[in-house]
């Protein structure tokens, strides 16, 4: 566990003389209509701002020496995920690579890594007013204690890993993780996602990774800690940068992975045009996929209407709402809407004709699955998040608070932008000044 904690090398932001949360809630729409104003409508009832506390502190106090110059970043990258942790207020969140961003070099984007010694990280926050708090953090290690790092795993499969000003090369990690979704299990150890192999990560309540289940055949060699190939073949076709992003934990302890955009199947091109992703369950118990669905996003524009490029439509969150239902985050960087979601036994298609790479057409290219014979799970809109005023843009984690109420969370990319103006000419990041909220939404009608 981290000794960074609140007053621990923490440079809080003021906290306001506000009302308390559990007052503000009360004192917003409860849910009933005047003649006048109509019905009920989503609304933002609660935010609260992560302060600044610089990266090279934060890293250092959990791993010291992986960081020597943090090159004037903070911590951010949180919003990658959020689970609630049982106590009021207080979730699990967990940070993604790390500072990362993308500069062209002779007409071709070079992927940058400006803190490349920094390591991802689960980070325990609790909503303090108008402020948030980091309460726990802890360091996601291989099996010999050493911090696995965010940096890219293989040659040929994930892009180059370069320093700040995408001029020199960095070298290539095999336990290099991008992590993404997280939940919490009853033994207190923690499951996340991972956009690279793409992959499910188990991780010791200590932060020891104890096994990286990868697709079949993707040959991951050289990693310090267990690698299990038990994932579909298929993923081995995921967009790069594109992985597995959500995840849920159902009421029987089972996983529900997302995949974060269409499968590049049989190409790049076919994925960018496609609105076919897949949802995966998973069983702790069994430690193999049981199920895989069709999932069929909503046309880019009616989810964002400023948007008419598909490919930006992506999956960033799943949540567990009993039984079979889940919770489907479908967005673009400005806008999102939540699905409700039920995976029925008839919906599964895993092991079938969508698994192989050769089928022809592949899922991915079906403009109507459920007329191809695709099984597609129906879906219900509850939210449409970028009509609620308030909510933040990236919103890449979701948590339920309680039956009418979600806490949200942004992904602010640690201050970072793409280009060669995200640094200074010493070298010193430009904050893009998009700071790491939490958000709390009431929904009128329930979840």
């Amino acid at each position: 566990m981290s000794p960074h904690v609140a007053g621990k090398r923490h440079i809080p932001r003021t906290i306001a003389l506000g009302v308390p949360l559990a007052v503000l809630a009360a004192l917003v729409t409860t849910g009933t209509a005047d003649a006048t104003s109509g019905p009920a409508q989503p609304q933002v009832t609660h935010t609260a701002t992560l302060g600044d506390i610089p990266l090279g502190a934060f890293s250092n106090a959990l791993l010291p020496g992986t960081v020597d110059d943090d090159r004037g970043v903070d911590l951010g990258g949180i919003g990658s995920d959020i689970y609630p942790a049982g106590r009021k207020g207080e979730f699990w969140t967990v940070t993604d690579r790390g500072p990362n961003g993308q500069i062209k070099v002779d007409g071709k984007k070079r992927r940058t890594f400006p803190v490349p010694g920094f390591d991802p990280a689960i980070v325990k926050i609790r909503v303090c007013g108008d402020s948030v708090k980091v309460i726990d953090s802890i360091p996601i290690t291989t099996s010999s204690g050493k911090p696995v790092t965010g940096l890219s795993n293989q040659a040929g499969r994930d892009e180059a890993p370069y320093s700040y000003d995408a001029q020199t090369p960095l070298a290539y990690n095999p336990n290099g993780l991008d992590t993404e979704g997280i939940v919490r299990a009853k033994d207190g150890s923690f499951w996340l996602v991972d956009e690279y192999s793409p992959s499910l990560v188990h991780v010791s309540a200590h932060g020891k990774v104890l096994a990286r289940y990868v697709p079949k055949g993707l040959n991951l060699t050289g990693a310090d800690y267990p690698v299990v190939e038990a994932l579909p073949a298929v993923l081995l076709h995921r967009k790069t940068n594109r992985g597995l992003e959500g995840l849920a934990q159902l009421p029987d302890g089972d996983l529900v992975m997302a995949l974060q955009s269409p499968l590049s199947l049989p190409d790049a091109n076919a994925g960018d045009a496609s609105r076919n992703t897949r949802l995966l369950r998973f069983s702790p118990k069994k430690r193999a996929v049981t199920g895989e669905y069709a999932y069929r996003f909503d046309p880019v524009n009616v989810v964002d209407p400023s948007e008419d490029d598909t490919s930006e439509l992506k999956i960033s969150s799943v949540v567990a709402v009993g039984g079979d239902r889940l919770l489907v985050e479908e967005r673009t960087d400005k806008a999102a809407r939540l699905q409700s979601v039920r995976l029925t036994r008839d919906a599964n298609i895993l092991g079938g004709p969508w698994d192989s790479d050769t089928t022809s057409p592949s899922l991915e290219q079906l403009d109507d699955p459920a007329s191809a014979g695709v099984p597609v799970p129906a879906k219900r809109l509850v939210v449409d998040l970028g009509t609620v005023a308030g909510v933040p843009g990236k919103i890449e984690g979701v948590a339920r608070v309680d039956h009418d109420t979600l806490a949200l969370i942004n992904d602010n990319d640690f201050g970072m932008t793409d280009g060669t103006g995200a640094f200074d000419t010493q070298g010193r990041l430009v904050d893009s000044g998009i700071e790491t909220v939490v958000t709390y939404v009431r929904l009128p009608r329930g979840i």
